[in-house]
């Protein structure tokens, strides 16, 4: 049975606590009573227990190592810069804007002519990337900057993967994103 459960974050129930007690935090599969905890590990659970799908890792152990180098590098430089870029202010949103452009620019170096950064098939490093496309529209308007500017590749990359229908249909929109984290901003700024 596949079964969905929104989690009210600023009020966490007993089962996440349970099944997640070290973060405390979303996402967890639980897969026959069994959790598996952190967005990057549950894709990768799931790409070796359902082998019948297309692989989002490679099969040789370089290239695989590689994929996850550079999904690491998204999970813990991309998602972390980009809140400061929208965030912060000042010389702190500054120096993120420069490091997240930078950051931008050597994935746009890893994927080079390639389609996607696995090659010619959507693959793990896409994957971890291509969900911080919806706050695209958050960085550029809270960060004053143009990512279509300064890595075009990227945006031309991040519109390619859009065409797939498994993308598009879970990819949360750039507007309503916007308008979450503006609501969340006003309602922390008049505390």
């Amino acid at each position: 049975m596949n079964e969905s459960k929104e989690e009210d974050l600023s009020n966490k129930n007993s089962l996440l606590l349970k099944v997640n007690p070290v973060h405390k935090q979303i996402p967890v599969l639980i897969h026959k009573g069994r959790p598996v905890s952190e967005s990057l590990i549950i894709v990768q659970y799931i790409d070796e227990v359902w082998r019948d799908n297309s692989p989002l890792l490679p099969s040789h152990p370089c290239d695989r190592a590689n994929a996850r180098f550079w999904a690491d590098f998204v999970d813990k430089k991309i998602y972390r810069t980009g809140k400061l870029v929208w965030g912060a202010t000042g010389e702190v949103q500054e120096a993120a804007k420069k490091e997240l452009i930078e950051c931008f620019k050597l994935l746009e170096e890893e994927l080079g002519a390639k389609p996607f950064f696995g090659g010619e098939s959507f693959g793990f490093t896409d994957m971890s990337l291509i969900p911080f496309y919806s706050w695209f529209y958050q960085l550029e308007t809270c960060g004053n900057l143009s990512i279509a500017a300064e890595c075009p590749k990227l945006v031309t990359w991040a519109k390619r993967c859009m065409e797939r229908e498994s993308v598009s249909k879970s990819l949360l929109d750039q507007h309503k994103i916007y308008c979450f984290i503006m609501e969340l901003k006003m309602k922390f700024e008049g505390k």
